[in-house]
C-alpha cells in the first residue's frame, strides 16, 4: 500500500498544485530576457544535459505550462518554473507564457521551495540553506516551515544538521556523489579534516548509508580510545613533573640524591648516603627542631 506524502502547507500547495487550471486568460506573453530568477530562489545548480532535453522538449511541443512570476517595474522574477526559462531561452524562445502573481519576498521563497520540494528538484544543501533562509531572515519556528513545505520538525531538524559539514562534503552532496543517508553518520566526526577523509573512505569503498553508519561510529570508538589514552599519558606527564619538582626540593634541602616514588599519593622516599659521617649528618638534619 502506497505510503501517502504530508499534504503542503494551506494555500501555498494549493497554488503549485492548481496553477494549471488558471484561467486562460491570465496567463501574458512576455520578452524572456525579461524574466529572471527570484531573488532568494533556492535552487543553484542545474544539470545541463536534462536542460538541453527539455530545451529539445520544448522546440517540439512548446511550453505547455506556464511560469508563475512576480513582477517589479518591468522585471518578472521567477517563483517556479526556473527549468522551463532556461530551456526555453537554450531553445532560442523570444518570449515565454506567464502566469503574474502578486507575492512579498517572503512568499516568493516560500512558494519557490515548496514548488522545488515538491518535484525533488532542489539537492540536499540547497533545501538546507533554503530553510535556513527561513527562520533567519523572516524569524520562522522549525514547526512553521515543517508545516509549509508538509515535512515533520525533525525532517527539517536534520537538513539544518547537513549545514555543519565540511565545504568539501556538502559539494559531494551538491553533486549527488554522496546521499544524505552516507553523508549523515559524518556529522558525529568534529574536525572537518576528519570529515572529508570519511567522506572520500565511503565514496572510495562504496559504502551504502548502513556500512557507513558503521563505519563512522568505528572511528568514534578509536577517537575516544585514542583522547583517553592522550588524556592519560598528560597525567603521567604532570604527575612526573610533580615528582621531579619535589625530588629537586629534598635534594637541595638534604645535599644529597633523593629518589621519590609515588603511587596515587602514596609511596616512599629513598634518600642515599655514601659515608657515615654523611649518615649521621642526614640523621641530625632530620631529627634537628
Amino acid at each position: 500500500m502506497a505510503v501517502k506524502k504530508p499534504a503542503l502547507g494551506k494555500g501555498l500547495g494549493a497554488l503549485i498544485e492548481n496553477r494549471i487550471e488558471e484561467n486562460q486568460n491570465s496567463v501574458i506573453e512576455v520578452e524572456i530576457n525579461q524574466v529572471e530568477p527570484g531573488p532568494g530562489q533556492p535552487r543553484k545548480n542545474f544539470d545541463k544535459e536534462k536542460i538541453d532535453a527539455l530545451a529539445e522538449s520544448i522546440k517540439e511541443h512548446g511550453i505547455i505550462q506556464p511560469l508563475i512570476v512576480t513582477r517589479e517595474e518591468n522585471r518578472y522574477y521567477i517563483i517556479a518554473g526556473e527549468r522551463r526559462w532556461r530551456a526555453a531561452k537554450a531553445a532560442g524562445f523570444k518570449t515565454i507564457p506567464v502566469i503574474e502573481r502578486n507575492a512579498t519576498t517572503k512568499e516568493v521563497l516560500e512558494l519557490a521551495l515548496v514548488e522545488n520540494i515538491q518535484r525533488e528538484d532542489l539537492n540536499p544543501i540547497e533545501e538546507a540553506e533554503a530553510y535556513a533562509k527561513l527562520l533567519q531572515d523572516y524569524s520562522m519556528t522549525q514547526e512553521q516551515v515543517a508545516a509549509m513545505v508538509g515535512k515533520s520538525r525533525s525532517a527539517i531538524a536534520n537538513m539544518l544538521r547537513l549545514l555543519h559539514f565540511s565545504e568539501k562534503v556538502k559539494n559531494l552532496l551538491i553533486s549527488g556523489e554522496l546521499t544524505t543517508g552516507q553523508a549523515r553518520p559524518i556529522l558525529a566526526l568534529e574536525s572537518m579534516q576528519e570529515q572529508d577523509s570519511a567522506a572520500e573512505y565511503i565514496l572510495k569503498s562504496g559504502l551504502n548509508a548502513r556500512q557507513a553508519e558503521q563505519y563512522v561510529k568505528k572511528l568514534t570508538e578509536k577517537s575516544k580510545q585514542k583522547i583517553q589514552s592522550e588524556e592519560k599519558d598528560i597525567s603521567e606527564q604532570i604527575k612526573q613533573q610533580e615528582v621531579r619538582f619535589v625530588q629537586d626540593r629534598l635534594r637541595t634541602s638534604l645535599g644529597t640524591k633523593v629518589i621519590l616514588n609515588d603511587h596515587n599519593g602514596r609511596g616512599k622516599i629513598t634518600i642515599e648516603y655514601y659515608s657515615k659521617d654523611e649518615r649521621e649528618r642526614l640523621i641530625e638534619f632530620l631529627t634537628k627542631k
